[in-house]
């Protein structure tokens, strides 16, 4: 704490700041002078649109909360995460399908929601989920990997699995790079 034990140092934004303790960042970086027009929303917790980035100075681990709700501490190290507006989506539940196209636009898994959400949601996660759902009940049964299936269940590849076992590792290499590929083929 500062001199003024009812004061803590803050740095917000890279700049330090002396503010009353037990403050929130949000009322924090109003107290330093910031006035805030994005970025603020309900002040009481719901919304999450003051979700905030901070470190502590004894520990390098980036912590999120919400500016309304997390408490200042001595050191704290402050910085607000951008609002990053997102297009609504306009559909009619009853007419929209479950097909891949409404998919394809999903998630990149980078995480960057799982920052800014309140209630600590791994969206990609949820991404992940979706996809998984969809291809348990959703995705039409693949022909090809069925048969694949029924191939090895009736052992049709154990001879051959037991031959490339025994062979030593440049003749597994010499088969390797002689075999025919067509064009296009993945390797």
């Amino acid at each position: 704490m500062t001199e003024d034990k009812k004061h803590v140092s803050v740095f917000i934004m890279g700049k330090k700041f002396s503010v009353p303790a037990g403050s929130t960042i949000m009322s924090a970086l109003e107290y330093s002078g910031f006035q805030l027009k994005r970025g603020v929303g309900c002040r009481e917790g719901f919304c999450g649109a003051c979700a905030t980035v901070y470190r502590l100075r004894v520990d390098y681990k980036i912590r999120t909360g919400l500016a309304c709700q997390t408490v200042v501490v001595d050191e704290m190290l402050v910085a607000q995460i951008p609002f990053v507006p997102a297009g609504k989506p306009v559909y009619d539940i009853r007419e929209t399908g479950p097909v891949i196209g409404i998919f394809k636009h999903d998630c990149i898994r980078c995480g960057l929601c799982a920052l800014r959400c309140p209630a600590e949601i791994g969206q990609f996660n949820v991404a992940i989920l979706a996809q998984r759902l969809y291809g348990r009940y959703l995705a039409p049964p693949s022909r090809e990997l069925a048969e694949r299936v029924e191939q090895i269940r009736r052992g049709e590849f154990v001879a051959g699995m037991a031959d490339m076992k025994g062979m030593d590792k440049a003749k597994l290499k010499k088969i390797y790079y002689e075999r025919d590929i067509e064009p296009g083929e993945s390797v």
